[in-house]
């Protein structure tokens, strides 16, 4: 009887990993392997994507990679780990709830937007998290062509100056001259409760941010939080208020739920905190990845971000090490010492840097070139041709 390796998530990490156990599955030759997904739809949804336009587009189907691999899909969603047990309670799209027994699980179950108890929050502010919260934004721009001109409906607030705030401000001035024609004044506003721009990045990173800001026309509220969002707009906690139409909230993740129902040491993001192989030491015959796990990505106290980035090279350390452990083969220790940042800047262009110290190597037209090709090419799934797969899926072999 094969023996059972369960991954709950077919995003960046558990697609990954699917295509690394499989990998490490044909390499022994004894066909001894079971590999699984569960996930609600085949496909990997380009998540690092949804500040742009067209989201809808922005998946990239999985159902010939899986078939091609021998990886079987349960479409459905878990609702329960007995991490005891070995089991997982799932629902499919019907309702109807089913166990899934396992040797080995996989939790690459992602991250959600943080939504803390701000008044209005649930009601009027909108997200670009998820793709069906990223359609709705994209209709709501949509639906603002049909109002009158007023300073409200041509004023965006975003809510969160981090990685996410700023791609999608700076994305904005062109999508809403898209909707509104040249002639029309538009309003991008940024609160950030931080005192700086990019107050967590570089030197060299937070002048390029500001430099772009400016150009582009985009206003920065400064140690600023929200107090309360209507249909009309946003209250700051200084009093300050903002006619809005559109309020979208950007400010902080945490790791899936599901993080919680297992037994063990979770960081400040909900993150379960895993050993070098990726394994929650408390279960180690679960691995977490991707954005459930906090994993450290040297001996210089670096740990993984909640980026594509470490959850593509989580994943595949992830697989590798769940496979490696009914194969009987070493397991992997996950390191990632190179990290990089490459952060769209709308009509200005891009910054790429490299390095956790985030030296910028290059900016505009030439960083936009390598955001381009990272998002467009890079962390897209492989084709569905088993050699390329499983070269791609190599652990060790070079990424960035």
């Amino acid at each position: 009887m094969k023996k059972q390796i369960l991954i709950v998530g077919s995003g960046f990490s558990g697609m990954w990993a699917a295509v690394s156990a499989a990998r490490l599955s044909a390499l022994t030759g004894n066909n001894a392997l079971s590999i699984a997904v569960l996930a609600p739809v085949a496909e990997l949804r380009v998540r690092p994507r949804f500040y742009e336009e067209k989201v809808a587009t922005l998946v990239a189907p999985l159902s010939d990679l899986f078939a091609e691999l021998d990886i079987e899909f349960i479409a459905g969603s878990a609702e329960r780990i007995d991490a005891n047990n070995k089991s997982v309670v799932w629902r499919d799209a019907n309702g109807q709830g089913m166990t899934l027994s396992y040797e080995r699980l996989v939790l690459a179950t992602g991250s959600q937007t943080k939504r803390p108890p701000i008044a209005g929050l649930a009601e009027y502010a909108f997200d670009i998290d998820q793709l069906e919260s990223a359609q709705v934004f994209e209709q709501h721009l949509d639906s603002l062509v049909a109002r009158p001109s007023t300073p409200e409906r041509n004023t965006v607030v975003v809510c969160g100056g981090g990685f996410t705030g700023i791609e999608l401000a700076t994305e904005l001035p062109a999508r809403l001259r898209a909707r509104f024609g040249n002639e029309t004044t538009t309003k991008v506003i940024v609160v950030e409760r931080g005192a700086a721009i990019g107050g967590r990045y570089s030197e060299a990173l937070r002048n390029t941010i500001e430099a772009a800001s400016e150009e582009l026309g985009i206003e920065w509220r400064l140690n600023s939080e929200i107090e309360a969002i209507d249909a009309g707009g946003v209250t700051l906690k200084n009093g300050e208020r903002i006619a809005s139409a559109t309020v979208v909230w950007t400010a902080g993740v945490e790791a899936n739920t599901l993080s919680q129902q297992i037994d063990g040491e979770r960081d400040s993001q909900g993150r379960l905190v895993v050993n070098e192989n990726l394994q929650v030491p408390t279960h180690p015959d679960i691995y977490a990845t991707g954005d459930m796990a906090h994993a450290k990505t040297d001996d210089v106290g670096n740990t993984a971000l909640m980026t594509c980035q470490h959850a593509i090279q989580l994943g595949k350390f992830a697989g590798h090490n769940a496979a490696a452990s009914l194969l009987n083969q070493p397991p992997l220790p996950y390191r990632q010492v190179n990290y990089v940042t490459c952060l769209d800047l709308g009509g200005w262009g891009a910054v790429y840097t490299e390095g956790w110290e985030q030296e910028v190597k290059s900016v505009r037209d030439e960083a936009k070139k390598i955001k381009i090709a990272i998002t467009n090419e890079l962390i897209y799934p492989p084709a569905a041709d088993r050699s390329v797969a499983f070269a791609a899926a190599d652990p060790l072999a070079k990424f960035v």
